[in-house]
Formats: C-alpha cells, structure tokens, sequence
C-alpha cells in the first residue's frame, strides 16, 4: 500500500507500507541506527540497499540520549565520511532515531535529504510522517528542532516482530490518539478488533498513516489543524520531563496524557464520562499506563508554559469534544487546570 502526502509547497513522498524493496541510491548513504535495532535487523536492510558508499553510525538507545551531543557525533560520521548535499541519511530505528536523523539532516550543510525507516509501531504510525525533527534540552522535550520532510518512508510491518509488548503499546497509544481526535468510526474498530493480529495491526497502520497525511497536507507547519495530533502530549511531555526520560515510553506518557486531557474536558463539559471511561479501557487493554501521581501541582503546571505549542503566556490544550472531535483551546481556566491535576496528585 502507498499513501502519498502533498504539501503546500509542491513537494510530495511516499508512503510505503509494504515489505521493504530495494533501495537504489546512486550518491552517499549513512544509515543511522542503534545497538537494538541494528542487533535485529541492520543486516536484513543492507541487504536491501544499493549506494555509491554505505556506511553506519550507531548512536546510544533511549530518549534520555536525544540531545545536542548525540546530534554531533552523528555530523561528526557525516563530515569524516565527507558527505556533500547529495548525500542521503537513512533514519533506521523509532521515533528518537528519526527525529534525530531528520535534524541532523536539516543542519548538514544547511540541509540534505533523509529518509525514514521506522522499526517501532509508534514510529510506523506517526513519528516518521511529518517531518518534525528535533531534540530534547533540560527545559523540556523537542523545543530544538526544525520541520524537515523525509523524502520516503518505507514501513516495514516485518519489524515489529521484534517488538518487545512495551513498545507496541508505546505505539497503540499514538494509533488511538489519531481516532479520538479525527475518526469515531476508526475508534469504534479499535474497540471490535484486536491489534495483536498480523492483519488487523496492517489495518491500523495504514489507517493511522492517511489521517496523519491527510493532517499534514493541509497544515505543514503545525499553525492549525495539526496541533490536534498533540492530544495527550501536552500533558504526557511534562510527565516525561518530570521523569527524565526513563520511566515511560513516550506513548506510555501520552496515553497517561490522554487521560489527563479527558479529565479536563468531562470537567468542562466537552466530553462525557462514558467516552473517557471508553478511551481509558482501549489504553488498558494493551496494559498502556493510565495512571499517574504528580508530586507538586503547581510545578506541573508551570511546566506547561516551556511547551512550544503555548503563546504569549497561555496554555494551549488539545480537549476532545466527542470520540471523533475535538478542540484547540487556550481559554481554559488555570482553576480547571489545577483541579484535574490535583485528580493525580
């Protein structure tokens, strides 16, 4: 299956959901990988790619390694290997290895090309489509970056047999954001159908896929109806940050998001409890985290402010209005606010 996503500017890729093919590159290739993933599959892709010269840069595994120095050693690979502007980046991993390779692409001599080889469900559904790149810095998750398309995404549902249970709700977490914000109908069979079945997760990939095109088709540069993808992470990058990167997954944290975004929106009359409680028992049926025990409300709430969705001093909240619906917002008082966060306390 092929999705293709159209941007404003002209400019289009492909999204290729299908068993990987060969990859015929007639200019300099860097794939960048990490220990895990270049332990299961690095093989199986080389195998699959041709290049004027291939070579490989192995960067530490985790969020907690997605920052500035790790971007440096990647441009280090680059510059030892004398890449030029027709060179290529093979972004091979998850959502951290894409959002890294992306930038780094985007910086290189002002900018080549790279290409996206998500091995992680939640990668295969969002990350990898959109061209967000970026990384973490103490004051929060991804306020360094820049928006810089992949060329191609090639989503190969061969690797997440390798997948450990974690990371695959990691990803089903991502798959149910996309239907509470824009799909009831897609919801409605995510509640009838299981995703540990090899055809069903194809299903739920490809549906995930085109609403994520269909979103950044018409809002590249996140000034609208994208921020909507951020249901559940305004929430889930405090808590992330809150925990340094290494308690939760990042889709772990924004199904725990997700939950907190809910309780604010039944508190203001948007949602109703039965279609939290729906949303909720989704998440917990692939043992998705839904809880969590804030030590300090009003140091959450401060946290809100370094998210770089909010402006000018307020708060931008991402409230579903239904199962299927749902409302960018930054009217929502501080007292409702505080009274969902002191719900985790």
């Amino acid at each position: 299956m092929i999705v293709n996503i159209k941007l404003p500017n002209n400019t289009s890729y492909d999204i290729t959901i299908d068993t990987l093919k060969e990859l015929s590159y007639e200019r300099k290739v860097v794939i960048v990988t990490n220990p895990t993933v270049s332990g299961f599959h690095l093989d199986y892709l080389m195998n699959k790619i041709k290049a004027s010269e291939l070579s490989v840069v192995t960067i530490p595994d985790g969020e907690q390694y997605k920052h500035m120095q790790t971007i440096e050693s990647i441009l280090e690979h680059c510059f030892e290997h004398r890449l030029n502007r027709k060179s290529l980046l093979i972004a091979f991993g998850g959502g951290v290895i894409g959002d890294m390779t992306g930038f780094a692409a985007s910086i290189y001599q002002r900018g080549i090309d790279f290409v996206q080889v998500p091995t992680t469900l939640l990668s295969q559904v969002d990350a990898s489509v959109g061209g967000k790149t970026g990384v973490n810095n103490k004051f929060g998750k991804n306020l360094v970056g820049a928006f810089h398309q992949p060329i191609a995404v090639n989503i190969d549902p061969y690797f997440l047999t390798t997948l450990p249970k974690r990371e695959f709700g990691a990803g089903i977490a991502e798959i149910v954001k996309m239907a509470v914000t824009f799909n009831k109908e897609f919801f409605e069979w995510l509640e009838n159908n299981d995703l540990n079945d090899d055809e069903n997760i194809k299903i739920a990939i490809a549906k995930s896929v085109e609403t994520k095109a269909w979103v950044v088709s018409q809002d590249e540069k996140e000034n609208g109806i994208r921020a909507a993808l951020n249901y559940g992470h305004t929430f889930g990058h405090v808590i992330e940050n809150e925990t340094n990167y290494d308690t939760y997954l990042h889709g772990e944290a924004v199904g725990i998001g997700m939950v907190m975004a809910n309780n604010l929106a039944v508190r203001i009359g948007y949602m109703s409890e039965d279609e939290a409680q729906r949303v909720k028992q989704l998440l917990e049926k692939y043992d998705i985290p839904t809880t969590y025990s804030i030590k300090d409300v009003e140091d959450f709430y401060e946290h809100f402010f370094l998210d770089k969705k909010s402006l000018d001093n307020k708060i931008k909240f991402i409230v579903p209005k239904s199962i299927g619906d749902c409302e960018i917002t930054s009217a929502i008082s501080k007292q409702d606010v505080i009274a969902t966060l002191k719900d985790f306390k």
